[in-house]
Formats: C-alpha cells, structure tokens, sequence
C-alpha cells in the first residue's frame, strides 16, 4: 500500500540515518510502536485490559477517519484543517435529524451529503478561487464549529434512539467496535485505490509535480476537488458514529484533527504531497493512539500530554522535511546522470 522511496546516494552520517529510515519506514514504526506499547505496560499492567484496548481502538478510529481523508490530500499537495469541524457539524446534524423524527439511516445519509457539500465548498474557496487550502480551511473550520455552537447554543444534545445507538454497541470478538472495522476496511479500499487504480496513481503525480501531471493529461483541480469531498464526506462519517458511540451531538466534544495530520505524517504521509501510503498511515495512527493512551492511563497531566502530542507533530514534520529533502537529492542525482549520459 505504501510507495518506498528508494535511496541510492548518501551523504555523511545524517545522510546514511536518513535513507535507513526512508527505506524501512514501515518496520521501524512497528518496532517503535512494539517498545511503546511495553514500555506503557510495564508502567500500567491495565494497558493492555480488554475494557482499555477497546478505549484505544475506538479513539483511533475516529482519529483514523479524519486522517484517511486529509492523507489523501496530502498526498495530492493540499491540507484540510476542517475535518474535525465538520464531524463536529456532522455529529449535531444528525442528533438534530434524528431527534426530529428522521428514521435513523436517512438522518446518516443526509448527514453524509452535507460532509460532501462542506468538501466541495471547500474545494470551490480552493480551486475555485484560488485560495490557499491552509487559509481557506481555517476559514472553513470557524464556519462550522461557529455554526454547531450557534444550533445547539453550546449545549450537547441527546439522542434518544436505541437503533442507532446499536451501531456502536456492535463488537467482533467482544473486544473490537464496529467502528476499527469499517476503519481497516477503509484503509485496504483507499490502499487498493491508491496503488492499483490510475486515479489512485494520478494523485501521486498531481502531489508530486502538477505540470507534469497536465503533461500527462491529469486535470489537478479536478483530482483535488474529489479528495476535498471524500475528506468532508468521511468527517461526517465520523461524525455519525461520534455521535451513535457517545449517544449525543456535542458541539465542542471532537479536537482530534491535529492527531489526524500528525499520524498521517507520521505513517510516511508527505507534508510536500506525492509520497505516502495508507499501510504506514495504520501504523503511525496506531503508534499515536498507543502514545497518547499510555500517557492518559499513565497519569500525566493534561497541559504535559498537549506538550508531548505537539513535540511528535514537531517530530513528524522533520522527519518528512528530511525525507523530502533526500528524495529531491535522488531525483538531482538522476537528473545529472539522465544529462550526462545525453551529452556523450
């Protein structure tokens, strides 16, 4: 699911450390995700209890929809930081439309069409108008968390249909939601997309070079619009099932799109866009989501936990600066040897 980067040249030490890390980037965050996981265990033997694990897998897929979404983006050379608004809007829709007597499933999919409607509003300011994504979905992101405190006057409401509820109520082996496993079926589908599909492909190329994707033929607009949309749609995936698993829409409940950007950069995910994959995507959300639990349960303070949580973005955004730095290292060498291999 992932596309290695496969370093050839190197220079000095930070040099050889860096093309190490490129080419076992995956393996590296299983073994740091493995010694975190014991460390935290040690430190608290119910780390790893039935009644925690199933805490953790719930908060990682409500981190992993949001991260699915911006991921692909980022790969496609954009960013949406209103994701977490919009499952916050989301999650208030549909407690709205339920609460009013929609029949649960048609109260979802209208829900599922506004997080379509806010992607594309977003794609529009983008594209449309030209904005900078970073600009233009913080604009966004005030739009919708205003809005959802404006409807529910800052007051969560309760949802008082069992139906739904069920939905998160739904477990595998009595330990993992539903929800983990509409997650890990997302990732196989947007992994088989990206790796298998020449949409999935074109998305690379408009990340790593748009004019040599309208070279290719590739529309980079368009490519982007629908990842704007497939961001908001599946925010308000999340939305619904924040909303079923909690049993209420809360209009200042979910903060977790920062988590979402840092496990996407952290699994491999480029911040330049053009590299990435949703393989290390899974396993850098579930190395954060065991980092932040275990200092939860650990007992940390909340102020230290921010602390930490903003020092790995921090991490994260170096560690891709370096590869981003290496791979245009790897394509000057190539462009070199390409043009002295022309002039012989």
């Amino acid at each position: 699911m992932d596309k290695s980067v496969t370093v050839k040249k190197s220079d000095g030490r930070l040099g050889r450390i860096v093309s190490y890390v490129l080419n076992h980037k995956v393996s590296l965050l299983v073994v740091i995700t493995i010694i975190v996981v014991s460390f935290f265990q040690t430190m608290n033997p119910n780390f790893l209890r039935e009644q925690n694990i199933l805490i953790m897998l719930i908060i990682t897929s409500f981190i992993g929809f949001l991260g699915l979404g911006v991921g692909l983006l980022l790969i496609s050379g954009q960013i949406d930081l209103s994701t977490g608004a919009v499952t916050v809007m989301s999650a208030v829709l549909v407690a709205l439309l339920i609460n009013a007597g929609i029949p649960w499933p048609l109260a979802a999919l209208i829900t599922l069409v506004f997080g379509a409607v806010a992607g594309a509003i977003t794609a529009f300011l983008v594209n449309g108008l030209g904005m900078m994504s970073f600009i233009a979905t913080i604009g966004m992101m005030s739009v919708w968390s205003g809005l959802a405190l404006v409807v529910t006057r800052g007051n969560p409401i309760t949802i008082n249909d069992p139906g739904f509820w069920a939905l998160s109520d739904i477990r595998f082996f009595d330990t993992i939601p539903l929800l983990f496993v509409i997650l890990l079926f997302l990732v196989v589908l947007y992994g088989f997309m990206l790796s298998q599909t020449k949409f999935g492909r074109s998305i690379y190329i408009v990340g790593g070079n748009k004019n040599a994707a309208r070279l290719a033929g590739i529309n980079p607009k368009r490519v982007q619009n629908i990842l704007f949309i497939n961001a908001g749609a599946i925010s308000a995936l999340c939305g619904i099932l924040f909303a079923s698993n909690f049993r209420r829409g809360d209009p200042v409940a979910i903060t977790l799109g920062m988590d979402a950007i840092t496990a996407a950069v952290l699994g491999g995910i480029s911040f330049a866009g053009g590299a990435g994959g949703t393989g290390g995507f899974l396993v850098g959300l579930l190395l954060l989501s065991f980092f932040n639990n275990g200092l939860n349960i650990s007992g940390v303070g909340p102020y230290w936990q921010t602390f930490a949580r903003g020092a790995i973005l921090i991490a994260a955004l170096l560690l891709d600066y370096l590869r981003s730095r290496q791979r245009e290292k790897v394509i000057r060498a190539g462009t070199a040897e390409k043009t002295a291999a022309k002039s012989k």
